[in-house]
């Protein structure tokens, strides 16, 4: 079942709460066993087949959890380690089966020419977030950080379905709390105003921004996936449409899921955080899927060592966890080359800092300038990465990106705002004139692209917006200029924003996180 459908808005999701609300005035544990049956059915919408196998994940990780408790009282701490190997190996066995079998299986054929071959399998659902969430609760068990002793909080927790299919990634400390007060269970007419809002933002950032302007960067795509040959304008074009449909696509689900889960009196850790803005490429990941980010660096560059055995093995750490955490998002090779491009970003990154302190500029304080240069630097780069994360092969992408820089001529249109001396410049230097075919008539994608591109940099996000109400865990500084409040005014705004996505609503399309 996808937010952005009939079928949720009106039917899952008020049915849902009055339940909910309803149990939960008489009996706060019905409640919350109502709301894991919930998720359950909600996940089951997709396929009910793949029902039993999360209920499997969860009723082993909740085994494995209790295990790992009884041997930490115990102070058995051999065997606790042991247990804890042995749940993380079979979480991670089970998410590579079902993600990477088919990719393991094609490139050892293609390798060993044996003409191997398996039987397509189905990537379930969420399976990389509910794993990784699993992971993150039987680590923090191990650490003494946590205990779950009630079979439904623990499902709960799981399959909370605000977050269950594309995150956040959740640390049970973070969930457990707020299901435990009393609170949760009675309905606070500021949540629903907050929440209201906040899914309405979403759902605009998904039916109206990215889908709008998902035609033009598939139409890129395609084509470079045919051959097709491309010039410097159409490849930049297509490659920021795609940027900026993703942006808004998982900002808007991110909104969405902070959005319903506020209208449950739950908040959820801030995921997304206008990364675009982002000075550099450290700054990037702390703004782009915070919690995946979060995990990544304290579950696997953490143990890898961090930073702490020198430079080199801190470059090498860094490398490791964006590789593997690009094969995360996909099985292919264009996901390990993404992942290896913003490794060695990062690799740079934190050279060049390394460099500014022994030069005696301290990394914190930046200028004006300088964060104008260092966003023009970062978005390149970003963007350039991007084309990797999409393209259906290397071949596709490497076509895409010759054409970016340049090596298939750069073609503009325009040619009568120039003077024939300025042409004929420009012609020499390889710059020629005329209707790019691909887009020839679509003008559209260059509009497209400067306002999505204006709201993306010069607008709060919609956390900043709701910050008097903090609709997330974490504290949230408004920029200012731009505050929600509960009044006449912003209800007439939400209200059209809401009706104006729900038209559009028509055709639905998935969220683009879903595939991973």
């Amino acid at each position: 079942m996808l937010f952005n459908s009939y079928s949720f808005l009106f039917l899952f999701l008020p049915f849902t709460l009055l339940v909910f609300f309803l149990l939960g005035k008489y009996r706060r544990s019905l409640a919350g066993l109502w709301l894991f049956g919930a998720s359950l059915f909600f996940y089951a919408w997709w396929n009910p087949a793949y029902v039993g196998l999360l209920l499997a994940s969860v009723l082993f990780n909740y085994g494995v959890g209790q295990a790992i408790v009884r041997e930490h009282v115990r102070g058995r701490e051999k065997l606790k380690r042991t247990i804890l190997i042995f749940g993380i190996a079979s979480d991670l066995g089970l998410l590579a089966y079902y993600k990477y079998a088919n990719f393991f299986v094609t490139n050892v054929s293609s390798l060993l020419n044996n003409g191997w071959h398996v039987e397509p399998v189905i990537l379930p659902l969420g399976i990389s977030f509910f794993t990784f969430t699993q992971i993150a609760f039987l680590v923090d068990a191990y650490l003494g950080k946590v205990k779950e002793s009630n079979f439904i909080h623990y499902g709960l927790f799981v399959t909370y379905f605000p977050h269950l299919i594309a995150g956040p990634v959740l640390h049970h400390k973070e969930m457990m709390s707020q299901f435990a007060q009393p609170a949760t269970y009675r309905i606070h007419w500021e949540n629903f105003s907050v929440g209201l809002s906040l899914f309405s933002f979403g759902l605009f950032k998904k039916v109206v921004l990215a889908d709008g302007i998902a035609p033009f960067a598939n139409l890129l795509f395609t084509a470079a996936n045919h051959g097709n040959m491309l010039t410097f304008t159409e490849a930049w074009g297509g490659a920021l449409a795609y940027t900026f449909q993703l942006y808004f696509d998982f900002s808007g689900y991110t909104d969405m899921a902070l959005g319903i889960s506020c209208l449950f009196g739950v908040k959820l850790p801030i995921n997304f955080d206008s990364p675009y803005k982002a000075v550099n490429i450290i700054d990037f990941w702390r703004r782009w899927h915070m919690t995946l980010s979060r995990f990544l660096r304290d579950y696997l560059y953490f143990p890898l060592g961090g930073n702490r055995k020198g430079k080199f093995r801190r470059h090498f750490n860094l490398m490791a966890t964006m590789l593997l955490g690009g094969l995360w998002h996909g099985a292919g090779w264009t996901f390990v080359i993404w992942g290896g491009l913003h490794g060695m970003y990062l690799v740079i990154n934190h050279s060049w800092h390394g460099l500014r302190e022994r030069l005696g500029f301290p990394v914190e304080k930046i200028s004006r300038t300088g964060r104008i240069v260092g966003m023009m630097i970062t978005f390149p780069a970003v963007v350039l990465a991007w084309v990797f994360f999409r393209a259906s092969n290397i071949h596709a992408a490497l076509h895409i990106v010759s054409s970016m820089i340049g090596l298939n001529g750069i073609m503009l249109p325009g040619r009568s705002v120039f003077s024939g001396h300025q042409v004929e410049v420009m012609e020499k230097l390889g710059i020629h004139f005329g209707p790019a075919p691909l887009l020839y008539g679509h003008v559209a994608i260059w509009k497209w692209i400067v306002v999505l591109s204006a709201i993306a940099w010069f607008t709060p996000n919609s956390q900043q917006i709701l910050s008097n109400y903090q609709p997330t865990l974490e504290q949230v500084t408004s920029e200012g200029w731009l505050r929600w409040q509960p009044n006449m005014v912003w209800l007439g705004i939400i209200i059209a924003i809401l009706l104006y996505s729900i038209i559009g609503m028509e055709k639905v399309s998935e969220f683009l996180y879903f595939q991973f």
